[in-house]
């Protein structure tokens, strides 16, 4: 009977037909509103921070020139990834200052002759950072990243490592080298036309870390620093993946700059040992150590360096020859097949002041060789290998009166207008190395527009010794042998990998001098 009262009770409580479907409905119901709240207001917050980005990007480019809008997130980091001159071409046209952005990094590319010196020469506003990875790859404390006195005094310890007495002698090594590998590239010579990069990129390797540190580094280690290296001239290009994980470019660049520290410090650990006992100097390193230890607490500049750190010069060495040397080198190869009138006349000059070619170039013979020297200089301008180098503001920097540069920007000064100015070159896209052997030429009453090797605190250290190397390797490689150049649709196009190099590779064929092809 009780029972009867209670479900009768609940039944007249609660209709049969609603009671516990209808609860589960309103359930259901309120977790797809509940998950459609939670969708409208992760989108709600996606688009905040999408519009937030929009307007910080606004607010950084204020009235320059450059796209209106970034692309979420990832900025211009498609274009980044395949840089082509026509895209940096298109930049710099769009005016003397433009922006864009990769990755949430404000971006602000100088094209004009006015700025782009400017930056080079404003150290307390801007400092080199290379590429966002370069610390990661060369070490933080590397000196090519110090400013202000530091840097100065830094550099001028190691400005006597490129006197024309220290040259003299790294010329006769690269003599050797050179030499050494132009008698296997005869040797191993191919019926057909072959890609000369990676000859070039070998020779440059081994003929600096001679010069460098001489027979204080075995074969072995430069053989195994020579094959690695280009992992480093990957991941030093203008965009990368920015972490170092196994299998990204900016790690495999660490690894191979740690085991090249270990083989560059032990150099410096046998060089001082040499130099203590007596040996005669044989390489830069040598020459550093020798001058360290006759050196005295008046001497200027940075007098005492740790076997880390001169290993760390020396890397920074290797980085900034490796890559623009062997691309000069490429192109002086290149322009001396496509322009044989030019290369006439430097054999002509070469010649007369040194008949018998199995001497060694001396010092006093390059410089009795103008035109040699003007050819070097002007295909270095016709195609320049560093285009851009890109420093980072430290604070905000009012480089016009009209834009404030604000702080932690990426702000790169662009070589390549500089240098392709017709005002100052008049047919800038043609090689006439005789522009400089007029003193009056728009070329040398310019000298501020041949910005090849920078300008400023940061200006390279080893201008005359590249320049000499380059002289050096075309002349003699003009004198002992000849070569033909096989033009493809690509041989004037550019691959940019840290530095220009031709988008064929550059295929040559080469015999030895006096031989029919």
């Amino acid at each position: 009977m009780a029972a009867n009262v209670v479900s009768d009770h609940v039944s007249a409580t609660i209709p049969a037909s609603t009671s516990v479907p209808s609860f589960v409905s309103t359930i259901a119901a309120y977790e797809t509103l509940s998950s459609h709240k939670l969708l409208v207001s992760a989108a709600v917050v996606v688009l905040s921070i999408l519009a937030l980005e929009q307007a910080v990007y606004r607010s950084k480019k204020q009235a320059l020139p450059g796209s209106p809008w970034t692309i979420p997130i990832i900025g211009k980091f498609m274009d980044s990834m395949n840089p082509t001159m026509e895209g940096y071409i298109s930049q710099w046209n769009k005016g003397p200052l433009s922006a864009l952005s990769v990755f949430h990094i404000f971006i602000v590319m100088a094209s004009s002759n006015e700025y782009t010196r400017k930056i080079f020469n404003s150290p307390t506003y801007a400092e080199p950072c290379l590429v966002a990875s370069a610390k990661e790859i060369l070490e933080p404390d590397n000196w090519v990243f110090l400013t202000g006195k530091l840097h100065a005094d830094y550099r001028r310890g190691l400005n006597s490592l490129f006197t024309r007495k220290a040259i003299s002698i790294y010329l006769a090594i690269q003599d050797k080298v050179t030499r050494e590998h132009f008698a296997r590239w005869l040797a191993d010579a191919k019926p057909e036309h072959e890609d000369i990069m990676n000859k070039i990129r070998d020779l440059n390797m081994e003929t600096s870390l001679r010069v460098f540190c001489g027979s204080r580094i075995p074969q072995p280690a430069v053989m195994e620093i020579t094959e690695q290296y280009w992992l480093i001239t990957l991941a030093l290009q203008l965009v990368n993946f920015p972490l170092a994980i196994p299998g990204t470019n900016v790690y495999n660049a660490k690894q191979c700059r740690k085991r090249a520290m270990k083989h560059l410090t032990e150099a410096a650990r046998l060089s001082k040992l040499a130099m203590a006992a007596g040996e005669t100097p044989e390489c830069l390193v040598d020459e550093w150590v020798t001058q360290m230890r006759a050196q005295d607490e008046n001497s200027k500049g940075k007098t005492d360096f740790s076997d880390h750190e001169i290993a760390q010069v020396v890397l920074s060495f290797l980085f900034a020859s490796q890559d623009a040397m062997s691309s000069g080198s490429i192109y002086l190869f290149q322009h001396f097949a496509d322009y044989p009138e030019i290369a006439a006349k430097v054999l002509e000059e070469h010649d007369r002041i040194r008949p018998d070619p199995s001497i060694p170039l001396t010092l006093d013979q390059i410089d009795q060789m103008p035109y040699l020297m003007a050819v070097v200089k002007e295909s270095l301008r016709l195609k320049p290998p560093v285009t851009m180098v890109p420093y980072k503001t430290t604070r905000a920097f009012p480089i016009s009166e009209n834009y404030t540069v604000p702080a932690n920007a990426m702000l790169i000064p662009s070589i390549y207008p500089s240098v392709h100015d017709p005002e100052v070159y008049p047919e800038p896209g043609k090689l006439i190395p005789e522009r400089w052997l007029d003193p009056e030429s728009p070329a040398n009453k310019n000298p501020k527009n041949y910005l090849i090797f920078g300008s400023g605190p940061h200006k390279c250290i080893g201008q005359e010794y590249a320049m000499l190397h380059m002289a050096n390797t075309i002349v003699t490689a003009a004198a002992t042998m000849e070569w033909d150049h096989k033009i493809t649709p690509d041989s004037e196009n550019v691959q940019i990998i840290a530095t220009l190099f031709p988008k064929d590779g550059c295929l040559l064929r080469f015999r030895p001098r006096g031989t029919t092809a």
